[in-house]
């Protein structure tokens, strides 16, 4: 009966309450897992960089690549270790559109696993190009990260985007890049999907430009906002990251305009657990590791 009770609770429950990188209240909670396998990027940030191993505790990190027919068998592995899991998501360690991985993934295993909330992460570049076909295979949250919306400011933080077959730079590049972020989020919000923005906060760069990202950010339909402080390596090895004052000044500014999630804890590609509580990604993937190109 107290079984019962409890999953007629959880099932009256928006997907995004029930997502512990969206919701402050189900954090400590509910659990999700991370399957790694977007190994390809269609940018180059310049503060990222994409590593396969066990160490590092951050994005864009993952011990290996799953082809997506594995990811049932990982899903219900993940099930036995932590029953809190509510959500399955696709964090890179690439980005979720730059190839076909990520929906198929997502194809096979909202099949499995329909009550489960599917989730994806993107730089939102190809956005577009998939956001249409995303319902379908269950995606009810997306995050989308947008470090800038003046071309010139972003032009510092990517080095390159690659689109329809041409690398390209400058404020070129972020035209491309912004318009077809804001546009995506639209649309991805006219669907139904909630939408969350990312951004790295970096000092000195876009630390004075949150209003406007917001703003934007919002009038595109995206209904949470995650500030992520700047992991200092990558092309951005030197630069100083943002103290406690700088993020308090700048989710200060964000919260006049969307709802600011406060417990992002930097989370690998391959995280599994009730983020702060439980992580039981060693014990999914305890096999050789794969590699991947940088390209």
């Amino acid at each position: 009966m107290l079984h019962q009770e409890k999953h007629t609770e959880q099932s009256c429950l928006k997907p995004s309450q029930q997502h512990p990188c969206f919701n402050s209240d189900a954090h400590n909670k509910f659990g999700r897992i991370h399957l790694p396998v977007s190994h390809a990027c269609n940018i180059q940030c310049r503060y990222c960089i994409r590593s396969l191993n066990s160490s590092e505790q951050r994005p864009g990190v993952a011990k290996k690549i799953l082809q997506p027919p594995q990811a049932v068998g990982i899903v219900e592995r993940a099930l036995r270790l932590c029953p809190e899991i509510r959500v399955v998501g696709i964090a890179g360690p690439g980005d979720a559109f730059a190839d076909n991985a990520a929906i198929d993934t997502l194809t096979i295993v909202h099949k499995k696993f329909p009550h489960l909330i599917k989730c994806l992460s993107t730089n939102g570049l190809q956005l577009l190009d998939y956001v249409d076909r995303l319902p379908a295979v269950g995606v009810q949250t997306l995050s989308v990260t947008v470090n800038a919306v003046d071309p010139n400011i972003l032009s510092k933080i990517i080095s390159y985007i690659k689109f329809d077959n041409q690398k390209i730079t400058g404020s070129a590049m972020g035209e491309i890049l912004i318009h077809r972020q804001l546009a995506g989020i639209k649309q991805a919000a006219q669907l139904g999907i909630t939408v969350k923005i990312n951004t790295v906060l970096i000092p000195n760069i876009n630390d004075s430009h949150i209003e406007d990202i917001v703003y934007a950010a919002r009038e595109s339909g995206a209904s949470i906002y995650n500030i992520i402080p700047l992991i200092a390596q990558g092309e951005f090895h030197n630069i100083t990251p943002p103290n406690c004052d700088d993020l308090k000044k700048a989710k200060s500014t964000a919260t006049q305009y969307l709802e600011v999630f406060e417990h992002c804890k930097h989370c690998r590609a391959d995280a599994c657990g009730v983020p702060g509580i439980s992580d039981f990604s060693s014990q999914l993937y305890q096999d050789k590791m794969e590699t991947f190109s940088h390209g």
